[in-house]
């Protein structure tokens, strides 16, 4: 059983699980497991070209700021599961015991985390109750959202990035990954709210 299953390694699922991973030596996460469904084929991502992203050089290549990502989580937070080679088809159960299956295995998990594009029809089962009209996108373009209240769809399942109602930004997403990725954090420390910094000297 995991504690929390990211689905989607874009921007603001690679942030969620980056700062997950990060809470390792904090006493309330350092027993959790934390994994990410690495499928990226379909992240627009795959198409980008960044100059006006803060802390990213410019004229880096979407497709190189995908493989170096998942590298720096493997890298520095190990403990952080990447699934491979699995594209999450459907979601049943309820918080704390949720079932996710894909098109080779079936995972459990107590948290899961959507952070996939928001291209029109969804794609993954028993989430079709929260599907809804992206409200920050042109109409023209056909992109869904899923309801939410701050990230939380409902009880043990977040979403976000673009999905979760945000305009398509890196920034954006990669905040709104972090974002859900303190609740969590929050979540597992009694309500406590936390977050993460690493500070010269410590």
């Amino acid at each position: 059983m995991l504690d929390v299953l990211i689905i989607g390694a874009g921007v603001s699922g690679v942030s969620c699980a980056m700062v997950l991973g990060s809470a390792q030596n904090k006493p309330f996460a350092n027993d959790k497991k934390i994994a990410i469904v690495a499928h990226q084929k379909a992240s627009s991502l795959q198409n980008a070209i960044f100059n006006n992203a803060y802390g990213i050089p410019a004229g880096k290549l979407g497709s190189e700021l995908l493989e170096e990502s998942l590298a720096h989580l493997s890298k520095n937070y190990p403990h952080v599961k990447q699934i491979n080679g699995e594209k999450v088809l459907s979601i049943s159960g309820e918080a704390g015991h949720f079932i996710i299956t894909t098109n080779k295995h079936s995972h459990q998990a107590k948290i899961v985390v959507i952070a996939i594009g928001a291209g029109n029809p969804f794609t993954i089962e028993g989430l079709e109750n929260f599907v809804e009209p992206h409200m920050k996108m042109p109409a023209v373009k056909n992109r869904i959202q899923l309801k939410n209240d701050d990230h939380l769809v409902t009880e043990g399942i977040y979403v976000a990035g673009v999905l979760a109602g945000h305009r398509s930004q890196l920034s954006i997403a990669a905040g709104s990954g972090a974002a859900v990725a303190t609740d969590i954090l929050t979540l597992w420390n009694n309500g406590n709210h936390s977050m993460v910094h690493d500070a010269l000297g410590k």
